[in-house]
């Protein structure tokens, strides 16, 4: 039998998931910006209404830890003058859309505004089930979890691809949202909520009634913490950091982006010196994922940040450990080069894999720098 209990939903600010440090509240900023005020307004939330840590999720949202019973209403007051908070929450959590943080103009801030209008018509679909908008000349949201993209066509123009197939449907901005939508619909009508486990990756598309010959972008090289022609990418350990470096952050740019990768972007800003902030894309923790772990979780069945931080030095240059408190590796659903999976004698080895998977169990003390080479 399972240790863990799989929600099947995530985290909204209306609709909070308790954890093992109280309620956590997803808050989904608009196009993932968030003005200097209301980074420092979020800040102030934190620190008020929560216990004062902000995780980056791979969605782009941001998330406030912490929160009680007593203390939800008022942050949601907080959050509602800041321009945080969605009508309801339906529409929060039928708002999930990535979007990539290096946008310009008003081509992806207007695809956006009417996808988000019309998701609240939409068909109803799993809770996990989102759009990702990446109309750049390169593509950056290739590994980020989107049902179905709004992409740059190699040839140029939009493309509207399901995710798992190799090229897409060329559409214009006036029909790419209905398009979308009708893609969304088939996706229901032929199954994919239990055929493909809820996700469109894993439904099969050989009878999709869309065209799929448009070859997407190319690929754009891995974000990295540093300049940017935007501004500052800076990073943090694990994708978490205090309220305070996010105030102190606000100070640094008129806005910020969240992004997927767990970074933030100081749209306009240079690169800042806190002791917190990881400014170089060659920092060995950039190259570590790891969820809150125990005792943060109340399903993690091991402290996964200590691990994490000892062993981050060893892993090597373009290569990514992944370690898990259970089996439903939350922080990194995707295989990782290596992915240590707690259990209750300690974590399984699984190298090339997701967390879940069976392999030799080690106590955390015994997982040393030379085991970690021989897995890689």
């Amino acid at each position: 039998m399972a240790e863990f209990a799989i929600k099947g939903w995530c985290p909204g600010a209306l609709r909070p998931m308790e954890s093992g440090d109280g309620w956590v509240v997803r808050i989904r900023p608009w196009l993932a910006e968030l003005t200097a005020a209301q980074a420092l307004g979020l800040g102030e939330a934190a620190l008020a209404y929560g216990n004062g840590v902000i995780d980056l999720t791979a969605r782009a949202n941001v998330q406030l830890r912490g929160v009680t019973e007593q203390s939800h209403a008022p942050l949601i007051v907080a959050l509602d003058k800041l321009g945080l908070i969605d009508t309801d929450a339906q529409a929060e959590s039928q708002r999930n859309v990535v979007i990539s943080p290096f946008w310009q103009g008003d081509e992806t801030a207007t695809l956006a505004a009417e996808l988000a209008q019309a998701l609240r018509h939409g068909p109803d679909l799993p809770s996990k089930f989102g759009y990702g908008i990446d109309l750049g000349p390169e593509r950056v949201l290739a590994e980020t979890s989107c049902d179905i993209r709004f992409e740059r066509g190699a040839a140029g123009g939009v493309i509207l691809r399901a995710d798992g197939a190799a090229g897409g449907q060329a559409v214009t901005l006036q029909d790419a949202v209905p398009q979308a939508l009708r893609m969304a619909q088939w996706f229901v009508s032929s199954g994919g909520v239990t055929q493909g486990r809820g996700r469109m990756a894993g439904h099969p598309k050989d009878e999709m009634p869309f065209d799929t010959s448009m070859v997407p972008a190319a690929l754009a090289p891995a974000a990295g913490a540093g300049m940017t022609p935007l501004g500052a990418l800076v990073g943090f350990e694990f994708g978490s950091l205090r309220a305070e470096v996010l105030a102190e952050l606000a100070s640094l740019a008129p806005s910020m982006r969240i992004t997927p990768w767990r970074m933030v972007l100081l749209v306009g800003g240079a690169l800042p010196t806190l002791p917190a902030v990881i400014t170089h894309p060659d920092d060995s923790r950039l190259r570590v994922v790891a969820c809150t772990g125990a005792p943060g979780c109340p399903q993690a069945l091991q402290d996964t940040r200590a691990l994490a931080r000892r062993l981050a030095p060893f892993v090597p240059q373009g290569k990514r450990l992944h370690v898990s408190g259970c089996a439903k590796g939350c922080a990194h659903p995707s295989p990782a080069d290596l992915t240590l999976s707690a259990t209750r004698q300690g974590f399984a080895i699984l190298p090339k894999a997701r967390a879940g998977g069976l392999g030799p169990v080690l106590a955390p003390q015994d997982i040393t720098f030379e085991i970690l080479g021989k897995a890689f």
